[in-house]
């Protein structure tokens, strides 16, 4: 196939790229940053590079600003914001100007989108946000993403939910505390942590290419989300390193802020009901076989 991937140099592009190189696709990469992208790969840092004749058979969007990267003050979000809606939008553009559109869109969005409010309620892609900034900004972010069905092309948004992972992901910065010992709950430790393993998102990207049953929402989480409680329990059992010292929610609160309570303090309990009737299997649907392949 020949398929366009924006945001082909970070955790997850980097991860995609390697499996489609296995696959023997055409890959283009837009990138900025032309020195990180792997061998094979077509570099391109504008979209009026592309080859006008070609005709993409995938486009994979996964651009856009770190979400926890730095604390959420009004320029950051505003940086969030413009790093997503800004590519989304160009693609669209540059969809509507094709001769050849692209025959699929898959675009990142995130969990987020389903908001904040503590419940016990799992939820499915039929499930709604509330007013959180993370789900302010997966909405308007799928929103654009979405208009490529207008012009005929099949289209799924991808609400990723925490990626685990070697070299990247929602591990990297817990390791360190974790293998001293330090690691524990955030919290309460009842909030939901509803996570992927990387092989497994990868996995769900080719899987929403090839079947052209699904499109709209895809949740890209395992089957069997847990509490904060469970995962400290279970990545300190995985490390063979005690899980018990807690991180209490004020103190998120006095050093990150806003960003903290919605990330880290908040969750939900993530289905991936599309994925499961369409017949995806998991490579890793329970958390310590992900976090044992993960360190």
């Amino acid at each position: 196939m020949n398929i366009l991937v924006t945001g082909g140099t970070g955790f997850i592009g980097s991860s995609l790229c390697a499996r489609l190189l296995e696959g023997k696709h055409h890959i283009v990469v837009l990138t900025r940053q032309p020195a990180l992208v792997m061998e094979g790969i077509e570099v391109i840092s504008n979209l009026s590079q592309m080859e006008p004749q070609l005709t993409l058979d995938a486009v994979i969007n996964l651009a856009g600003e770190s979400i926890a990267s730095k604390r959420w003050t009004k320029v950051q979000k505003q940086r969030i914001f413009d790093s997503r809606l800004e590519m989304t939008r160009n693609l669209i553009d540059f969809f509507k100007a094709a001769a050849n559109k692209p025959k699929f869109f898959i675009s990142s969005s995130a969990i987020g989108y389903y908001g904040v409010s503590e419940s016990n309620q799992q939820c499915d892609e039929s499930a709604l946000g509330d007013e959180s900034f993370s789900s302010r900004l997966c909405l308007q972010w799928e929103a654009v993403a979405l208009e490529a069905e207008t012009i005929g092309i099949r289209t799924c948004v991808l609400r990723t939910g925490i990626v685990l992972g070697k070299g990247g992901g929602a591990l990297e910065k817990m390791l360190i505390p974790f293998k001293f010992g330090l690691g524990g709950r955030i919290g309460k430790g009842s909030q939901w942590m509803s996570w992927i393993h990387i092989d497994d998102l990868v996995g769900i990207i080719l899987y929403c290419i090839e079947n052209h049953q699904l499109t709209g929402p895809v949740n890209g989480t395992a089957p069997t989300p847990v509490t904060n409680a469970a995962f400290t329990k279970t990545f300190g059992k995985v490390l063979k390193r005690p899980a018990i010292v807690p991180m209490p929610a004020i103190v998120i609160k006095i050093i990150m802020g806003k960003m903290g309570e919605e990330l880290l303090l908040a969750g939900k309990k993530v289905l991936p009901t599309k994925l499961t009737t369409a017949g995806y299997s998991f490579k890793f649907p329970h958390l310590e076989d992900a976090l044992l392949n993960s360190i």
